[in-house]
């Protein structure tokens, strides 16, 4: 068995370096393309993100608007008890901001009263900050009676 001829700079049998000439290295590609893949990581993280706070701002007025209508409907209690209740579960669970458009609604439905609440809120699209688009969500409930 022929022992094979090593060089002592490449460590390569043949004495031969692993590039032929004119052939280039792809020496420090990784950052390059560390960069580029986690810079878009980055990117889908900040949408899933903004998208989460997105349904949480939706809920959290949805849950208040059926929550002044529950108010509003009350036997005791008027309209103006329902708008005010939706408004302070707004402004402490998300910002002031979104409790500016709150309107309260009493329609008929079969014998008895519909209480709607509706609050207009701009869709939080970077942070909490709007771009135009709104939304309107609601929140309906029947009316006691009062001859209970």
């Amino acid at each position: 068995m022929g022992a094979e001829r090593t060089t002592a700079s490449t460590g390569r049998p043949g004495g031969r370096s692993g590039r032929r000439s004119g052939q280039r290295s792809d020496s420090g590609s990784a950052v390059a393309e560390f960069v580029m893949v986690s810079a878009l990581l980055a990117l889908v993280f900040a949408a899933l993100l903004q998208i989460g706070l997105a349904l949480h701002v939706r809920n959290t007025v949805v849950d208040s608007a059926i929550a002044g209508a529950r108010m509003a409907a009350a036997a005791d209690r008027t309209e103006a008890d329902g708008a005010q209740h939706t408004a302070t579960l707004i402004a402490a669970a998300v910002s002031e901001r979104y409790a500016q458009d709150i309107r309260v609604d009493t329609t008929q439905s079969g014998p008895q009263d519909l209480i709607t609440v509706t609050v207009r809120v701009p869709v939080p699209v970077v942070g909490f900050a709007g771009v135009g688009q709104t939304w309107e969500l609601t929140g309906r409930a029947f009316a006691e009676d009062t001859g209970l």
